[in-house]
């Protein structure tokens, strides 16, 4: 019997105060969400966002982004500068107030910004907290005021440095290397963030430079047309039903409601919504009340018309969302969001609101551009007797495969362990990979499904084709969610769903078929983060009994040079039989070999346990979408019908291929 042990003392001297920013330092993600890139480059937006609340108060038309060659950030705006007179209580100026104190800001009095995305206070102090340094100046009253800090804490206090002919705010900040692994920002990133806020503020400037000398660019944004253009430029790669794109813009009961939507000949729902400027990717119930009155009013419609007269049916959701493209831009004074992230709008009166006004409008405008109105309403009964096929194809489906649930796939070797959080499957490329898989898996909790050849290329196909394609088929019935109006992400199975195909162009190809499907038909497994790419090794370096597997040539050679302690180039076997590096090939190094895995049923069960299975050791990589409609143009180029921009696509990024089979 041990001896009782003397419980740890808790008293008060056991509660720690974090006082001033020293709470976010030590947990950044509950403020920015991650330390990696999407925390990085949030950083950039929060400083942004207040410039962009500066031109929805009618005080800026004008935001530059600079990216220095040390990685630090310069943003600049002709807004009216952030206060620098002394706080009445607080006792210190108004912008070291808002840069050094979390819940501090211009955004909680109503009168000073009517709305705002950033609601929380806690944006520009975040963001000095996370840098390794960050300069302010402010442009008022005829001066140019100064202030610095390091790592959140002042280290120049306020003071004038000149003259200042205009308004403004200037701040330069660089993230701290401490915080996050990698502090390098990515142009595109930012680039498609900053055309995205230039759509939805009418006629408002951002401009773009990158000062780093490997990647010297510089881009401007300004959208006279607004969401118009933003429609637009989401179609251009599309066959638009209709030449213009429908536009809706108005105030009621406080809330400014902007929408533009266009129809175009393909099958795919591209929806983006946004609330204050900011992204909600999650929906909300903006978007609740305007798909409510989208199928509302265009049932309406196809009734009067007589379209649905014979018709045993009423078009559903997705029978009237199909082809379509739109943007939905509301703002209101206080927004209630779902974290700071700011990904789903709560407000339930924003609902009723905007269903009332799409009704009314939408309607009108039905009523008043019949052509218009006939081609959406043809399209919708078309995708609604495509629902009627893919139904009765859903039926047979389940008598022989049980897409219900109840018969799992024959050829899914599935895994003992009934909690989906603890589960993963493999979607393995061949039937040889695959016998390789389930040899070399924990069955515990990994599952394999082999996949046969190339499933259906989803984005150019309705989901009645989808339905009938056996591949599809047997992924949907194995993961367990079903697709469509009847998918619930809560009956998914496995809680990591992981793609693993070769390291050649056809697995390239099935990859990204896959990834394709997940996007048009499972896109709530990729937003609740079950996605993942399988990353096998490309090659083997052995020497006697000791080996390594690299997963590029930089990291090949450095394991042939360690293994043969000479440090030449390599020149690799491009088969997967291995090559002695005696042999001439490989600059003469007895005793090496290198072995070039083009396929993973080259590998044995224990080798791809090893490399590519088993959690300790394997790298995977979570698929997330950083940018809705970003993802959309490009799933759309390079899947679509349309070939020029996937020619032109092809072009521009041919440089950058590393692997090509030949």
């Amino acid at each position: 019997m041990t001896r009782a042990q003397k419980p740890t003392g808790y008293d008060a001297e056991q509660i720690q105060v974090l006082k001033g920013l020293e709470a976010v330092r030590r947990r950044p993600s509950m403020y920015i969400g991650s330390t990696g890139s999407r925390g990085l480059h949030h950083l950039v937006y929060e400083v942004v966002d207040n410039s962009v609340d500066e031109a929805l108060a009618g005080h800026c038309d004008r935001i530059e982004l600079i990216i220095h060659p040390d990685d630090s950030v310069t943003v600049k705006d002709n807004g009216r500068g952030i206060p620098v007179d002394l706080h009445p209580t607080e006792r210190i100026p108004g912008v070291e107030l808002a840069l050094t104190v979390l819940h501090a800001g211009g955004k909680f009095d109503k009168t000073s910004y009517k709305v705002s995305g950033g609601l929380h206070g806690v944006g520009i102090s975040v963001v000095n907290a996370l840098s390794e340094r960050l300069e302010v100046c402010v442009d008022r009253g005829g001066e140019r005021h100064h202030m610095a800090f390091e790592r959140g804490e002042t280290s120049k206090k306020l003071n004038v440095t000149g003259r200042a002919k205009g308004t403004g705010t200037i701040v330069r900040f660089k993230p701290d290397s401490r915080i996050f692994a990698e502090t390098r920002l990515d142009f595109t990133i930012l680039a498609n963030r900053l055309r995205e806020l230039a759509f939805l503020n009418k006629g408002l400037t951002i401009e773009l430079a990158d000062e780093r000398p490997d990647s010297k660019r510089q881009e401007a944004y300004c959208y006279r047309g607004g969401l118009v253009q933003f429609v637009e430029w989401l179609n251009q790669n599309r066959k638009p039903l209709h030449p213009k794109p429908i536009t809706i813009e108005t105030v009621k009961e406080d809330v400014d409601i902007q929408l533009a939507l266009q129809y175009d000949a393909g099958y795919t729902e591209n929806t983006l919504t946004f609330v204050n400027n900011i992204s909600t990717h999650e929906g909300g119930t903006h978007l609740t009340g305007f798909k409510a009155a989208l199928t509302r009013t265009i049932n309406e419609y196809a009734k009067k018309s007589g379209a649905l007269k014979k018709a045993d049916f009423t078009l559903s959701g997705d029978d009237v969302r199909e082809g379509l493209t739109a943007v939905l831009s509301i703002k209101l004074r206080e927004p209630q969001f779902e974290g700071q992230t700011k990904t789903k709008l709560g407000n339930g009166e924003v609902e009723g609101i905007v269903k009332s006004v799409v009704n009314d409008l939408l309607g009108t405008y039905l009523e008043e551009h019949p052509p218009v109105a006939r081609a959406i309403v043809e399209k919708a009964c078309s995708a609604a007797l495509a629902r009627e096929a893919a139904r009765k194809a859903r039926e047979l489906v389940r008598k022989k495969s049980g897409l219900d649930g109840g018969i799992l796939p024959g050829k899914l070797a599935d895994c003992s362990l009934d909690d989906p959080t603890l589960c993963e499957i493999y979607l393995v490329e061949g039937d040889s990979a695959g016998g390789s898989a389930k040899q070399g898996r924990d069955r515990s909790f990994q599952a394999i499904l082999p996949l046969r050849g190339k499933i259906l290329n989803v984005q150019k196909a309705r989901i009645d084709k989808i339905l009938s394609n056996e591949e599809i088929r047997t992924i949907i019935t194995a993961i367990g969610t079903n697709v469509g109006e009847e998918f619930k992400v809560e009956d998914a199975r496995y809680h990591k769903i992981i793609i693993m195909t070769d390291a050649d162009v056809d697995g390239a190809h099935i990859r990204t078929l896959l990834l394709t499907f997940f996007y048009k038909e499972m896109k709530q497994l990729i937003d609740a983060g079950y996605i993942y790419i399988a990353q096998p090794p490309l090659f083997r370096v052995a020497k006697g009994k000791e080996e390594y597997y690299a997963y590029d040539e930089a990291e090949r050679d450095d394991y042939v040079n360690r293994l043969a302690n000479f440090a030449s180039p390599v020149a690799s076997s491009s088969d997967g039989e291995g090559a002695s590096e005696g042999d001439g090939r490989a600059g003469g190094r007895r005793g090496v070999v290198i072995q070039r895995y083009k396929g993973l049923g080259e590998m044995t069960p224990g080798q791809l346990w090893k490399t590519t299975m088993d959690p300790a050791t394997r790298t995977i990589l979570k698929v997330e979408m950083e940018d809705a409609f970003e993802a959309s143009q490009l799933f759309e180029t390079l899947m679509g019908d349309e070939v020029e921009p996937r020619r032109k696509f092809i072009e521009e990024h041919a440089r950058f291929v590393k692997n090509l089979d030949v």
